[in-house]
């Protein structure tokens, strides 16, 4: 059986470790299912830096070395395989997740010490590999989901990986491989809810796998039948994500009844008092379920015995409570009263909506199907429901105007939120990425690699797809959004019509100008 060290790459490095990562958790599981000697280096909780990392390359001749992640984990994901090649030249590289699905020719390409990269979900493809690495065959082209050099040195897609039809039959995640009780459980508050605040022993489950939702500016990660194979002129094979038109989705998710047996292990074995659904957005979900779905996960909820039960002291201060606590996503035009309520009585303390923007001209180029109407009251229904709602916004849309500027900050002050937006950022396997691919490239000097070793979590700025501002005007605006400061909105809108040469009466907008190119600077 072969050897297999995970590697869990840093991701947002500006703040401490929260989540077990699940993906690799369930491979690791899987992985030890089949027979395979497994070992996890958690480089994100523990960051202790090369030195560590060389000590645990070096502690085993492993057969097998495994890692991913999503995008923005790629400048800890390229310094992990680089050093790997040099401490453990015998060892297969594999890199998966969606780092390596959204480009798995640049990613090839840029991380030569790679051998193989799973293509899309890697449930069925990576014990395939090591399958393969047992029986020493390695001719990766028989393993469907892969990208691989061949002789030559030119990159061979193998065909397409079929995902898997039945959650259920997966293992639970392999928690006790990484750091819980040293790392994870110091971290677990959210600020979310006072019970998401006081939470001090919180895992996470992901439900489902997919999203209905077109979101122009979301990437599923290959998992929820967006990705596509297409030959082109030449018959070679690439792959292709969602692109103006052209959507596919295939929604898949665990029964209520796998969910909650979930919840009651991880309650007996570690003593959790919080779980944070990891899904895209559990109301999707439930609309595909024809709105069953939550209403059984909330009644299985409480004949588990886990509905939270609980403990104030003499002054009416929430000090604690027996049974688990949770919280989500959720969306505007999605949800109802009747299921928030449901939820709330299980143990639900917060939900988070991608609210986005309260301007009804930038929601209709988004793709979401959400209206200012739906959010205002998604937001008031959630907060009756006593149920905390998280406002998300994004700001620096390609149709972002001076009229959305206002209409949000208008909205804001309507609902007494504070909010600092997010910047439209196109990530890999986004639509806007496809669509704005030239210009995002343009902007970093044509080094797309440049681009990606620059996302983050979209809290500064990247490349702008604004057709209306540059980013230096985004920073700044969003400032004054945040400052509810119209004064200098209104006076830099006079001197960007100047500049622009639009009048006063002309609408505030330059989306529709096709010679018009986003500018980073």
């Amino acid at each position: 059986m072969a050897k297999v060290l995970f590697i869990n790459p840093i991701v947002r490095e500006e703040d401490v470790p929260r989540h077990v990562p699940y993906g690799l958790a369930l491979l690791a599981s899987i992985s030890i299912e089949k027979g395979h000697l497994v070992q996890v280096y958690d480089e994100n909780a523990w960051r202790q830096g090369e030195y560590i990392l060389k000590e645990v390359l070096q502690a085993e001749k492993w057969d097998v070395i495994a890692l991913g992640g999503i995008t923005t984990a790629y400048k800890s994901i390229r310094s992990i395989v680089r050093l790997a090649r040099k401490v453990s030249s015998h060892s297969l590289i594999v890199v998966g997740g969606g780092v390596l699905t959204s480009l798995p020719h640049e990613m090839m390409t840029w991380l030569p010490q790679v051998d193989v990269g799973v293509v899309g979900e890697g449930f069925i493809t990576f014990p395939d590999i090591l399958s393969h690495v047992d029986n020493k065959n390695y001719n990766w082209e028989k393993v469907p989901g892969t990208i691989f050099r061949g002789k030559d040195g030119r990159l061979i897609l193998s065909p397409q990986r079929s995902l898997l039809d039945d959650l259920d039959t997966l293992p639970y995640p392999a928690w006790d491989l990484f750091p819980l009780e040293e790392i994870y459980f110091k971290n677990s508050e959210a600020v979310f809810s006072e019970e998401g605040l006081l939470a001090k022993r919180r895992l996470d489950i992901n439900a489902s796998y997919g999203c209905s939702l077109i979101c122009r500016y979301c990437y599923h990660l290959g998992i929820a039948g967006d990705m596509q194979y297409k030959k082109d002129d030449s018959g070679k094979t690439n792959i292709t994500f969602d692109e103006p038109g052209d959507y596919s989705r295939i929604i898949r998710y665990h029964s209520p009844e796998y969910i909650v047996k979930m919840a009651r292990h991880m309650y007996d074995k570690y003593n959790i008092d919080f779980v944070g659904f990891l899904d895209e957005n559990l109301m999707t979900m439930n609309q595909s379920s024809g709105g069953n779905w939550l209403k059984e996960i909330c009644s299985l909820w409480h004949d588990y015995g886990l509905a939270p039960k609980h403990e104030h002291d003499k002054d009416g201060q929430l000090q604690g409570w027996t049974g688990i606590h949770w919280g989500g996503t959720s969306h505007a035009g999605l949800c109802n009263p009747q299921i928030l309520k449901l939820m709330r009585h299980a143990g639900c303390s917060h939900l988070v909506y991608g609210y986005e923007s309260f301007s009804k001209h930038v929601l209709k180029t988004i793709g979401k199907g959400a209206t200012p109407k739906n959010n205002l009251r998604s937001f008031f229904w959630t907060l009756e429901a006593r149920i905390r709602p998280i406002p998300n916004f994004i700001f620096g849309f390609p149709i972002e105007d001076f009229k959305s500027i206002r209409e949000n900050m208008k909205a804001w002050k309507e609902l007494g939120i504070m909010v600092k937006p997010h910047f439209a950022t196109p990530y890999p396997g986004s639509e806007w990425f496809t669509v704005y691919r030239k210009q995002i490239e343009a902007q970093y000097n044509g080094d797309l690699e440049a681009f990606i070793l620059d996302l983050g979590d979209a809290s500064k700025i990247s490349a702008v797809i604004s057709h209306n501002f540059n980013a230096v005007e985004l920073v700044g605006l969003r400032e004054m959004m945040v400052a509810q400061n119209y004064r200098e909105v209104d006076n830099y809108e006079k001197i960007w019509r100047k500049n622009k040469n639009l009048s006063d009466d002309e609408p505030s907008t330059l989306y529709k100008d096709k010679n018009y190119t986003p500018q980073r600077v």
